[in-house]
């Protein structure tokens, strides 16, 4: 996926959203982003589109990675179908990445939304890590907007790892024979922090 988004322009500082369930391709596309040195923002898939888009401006995204659609209590979520809605609001992105998820028929605009099989498809599995500074953005994740317009908290590359690994390694003494269950969403910081990092 790494190789992939580079074959798509996306590079070092570039911004790629994440609108997607806790799917397989969530936290692949995280680790993506952040070996080439783009920022990566998940916005948690269960918001309305209208949500994403705000949150797509603020950051100017380049990219955005969503799936056809997926299952919340016993119901399909058409995601594709309601970004759609959105997209020409936003005038930073040039592609939109599909997940093949729920099997639900979807329009894909030409020129802008690419199925993730097919980017991926025949892409080198090495992909050379980009050298970042430790102060260089990792990702970008936006307060839930309750209380007023979504705010962006930026995650520098150096200073997340270490405060996460500290904070797996001291305070909930994880050992390699541990079971590690997290059961917040990836869209907020507890589940992106610990879902994914705990691969530090």
């Amino acid at each position: 996926m790494a190789n992939a988004l580079r074959g798509l322009g996306v590079g070092r500082g570039d911004r790629v959203a994440i609108y997607r369930p806790m799917i397989l391709e969530l936290p692949i596309a995280m680790l993506a982003c952040a070996k080439i040195g783009a920022v990566h923002s998940v916005v948690f898939s269960w918001f309305w589109a209208k949500a994403f888009r705000e949150r797509a401006n603020d950051a100017q995204v380049k990219v955005a990675i969503t799936v056809d659609g997926f299952y919340r209590r016993g119901k399909v979520i058409p995601l594709k179908e309601n970004v759609d809605h959105v997209l020409d609001d936003i005038p930073s992105l040039e592609k939109l990445i599909v997940v093949r998820h729920a099997e639900c028929p979807v329009e894909m605009k030409t020129g802008r939304d690419l199925w993730w099989d097919d980017v991926i498809q025949g892409q080198e599995t090495v992909s050379p890590t980009e050298v970042m500074d430790a102060e260089d953005p990792l990702f970008i994740l936006y307060t839930s907007g309750t209380t007023g317009k979504p705010k962006g908290v930026l995650h520098v590359h150096r200073g997340y790892a270490v405060g996460i690994y500290t904070t797996l390694k001291l305070v909930f003494d994880l050992k390699d024979e541990d079971i590690w269950w997290c059961a917040a969403d990836i869209g907020w910081i507890t589940g992106h922090s610990h879902i994914v990092s705990p691969l530090c």
